[in-house]
């Protein structure tokens, strides 16, 4: 693996990778939108939040891409129509149970929320109970530029099946975070971005060829960093580094912020998760609502 899937990595486990990369896991059974992650485990079940589906239109959905049939998670109010978009980008786990749950609170508060499985064409994530081989199997064959296509699909999508294209937000976590700062460097008729916990700089390769710090003069709406400053895979350092080159972008740049949660780490919105802090998660969630409504969003 390369050092920063390393770092992911660790940041993801709490620090608990040995030597080689690998980790203990316990294999559970997942799939789309039912169960969580095998190299997700161990779930931490007593503070997983189930939101109820009732009055949703809630299920996986078919999105063609330039003739290729990617699977994707959709939650919205039941019967309406022009609705806001939302796209949920996810951990490097793919859409599991704890990221249809996050479709389903979306939607509560009047989203059509849509999750794509962005890593289909490389290989499904819930049959991975090793998290180092997952991160370098799948993951890191994942090109940005087939990301940035795929999410354009999947608001085309949307835009037919009861969504309001001009109303588009984007919200990811972790790997996911990354993309919405990419996304929002790539679709001009994003209003607003929230980023939990993304990396900002790393390795360049064929895959990543740039990150968000790059891309801070590029951004074409503005982006809401929701960090924890217990985080060990991202250096505060970095952030401080992205204020810096937002500063000096166009406005949309400008208008970017960064919230930090001192003791807060990585992944601390993951309810199924030991790294979960519900007062960070539940602050954090309220500020995102806010942002995209403040962008016209809502």
């Amino acid at each position: 693996m390369n050092k920063d899937l390393i770092n992911d990595a660790q940041a993801l486990l709490g620090g608990r990778v040995d030597a080689s990369g690998t980790t203990r896991r316990v294999a559970l059974k997942a799939a789309l939108g039912v169960g969580y992650a095998a190299a997700a485990a161990p779930i931490m079940a007593q503070t997983a939040i189930k939101t109820p589906a009732t009055g949703l239109l809630a299920g996986e959905v078919t999105i063609d891409v330039k003739g290729f049939k990617m699977p994707a998670y959709r939650a919205a109010p039941a019967g309406k129509t022009g609705l806001p978009v939302v796209l949920v980008i996810s951990e490097i786990f793919g859409v599991h149970e704890y990221i249809a749950d996050t479709t389903h609170r979306l939607a509560q508060a009047g989203y059509l929320a849509i999750a794509p499985e962005l890593f289909v064409r490389q290989g499904d994530p819930n049959e991975y109970g090793e998290l180092a081989k997952l991160q370098s199997e799948i993951i890191a064959k994942v090109p940005d530029e087939q990301v940035m296509g795929d999410l354009d699909a999947a608001v085309a999508w949307a835009a037919v099946n009861g969504g309001n294209a001009d109303k588009l937000a984007i919200t990811g976590f972790c790997w996911g975070g990354r993309i919405t700062w990419l996304y929002a460097a790539h679709q001009a008729r994003l209003k607003a971005g929230v980023a939990w916990y993304g990396r900002l700089v790393g390795n360049t390769t064929p895959q990543t060829p740039r990150h968000p710090l790059a891309l801070a003069g590029s951004l074409k709406a503005p982006v809401l960093g929701l960090y924890g400053g217990a985080d060990t895979g991202i250096p505060l350092d970095t952030v401080d580094k992205m204020k810096a080159e937002l500063a000096k972008g166009p406005a949309a740049a400008k208008a970017s912020e960064f919230v930090v949660y001192p003791d807060a780490p990585h992944a601390f919105h993951a309810d199924y998760r030991s790294s979960y802090r519900k007062p960070a998660a539940e602050d954090g969630w309220q500020r995102m609502l806010a942002w995209f409504k403040r962008h016209g969003v809502a």
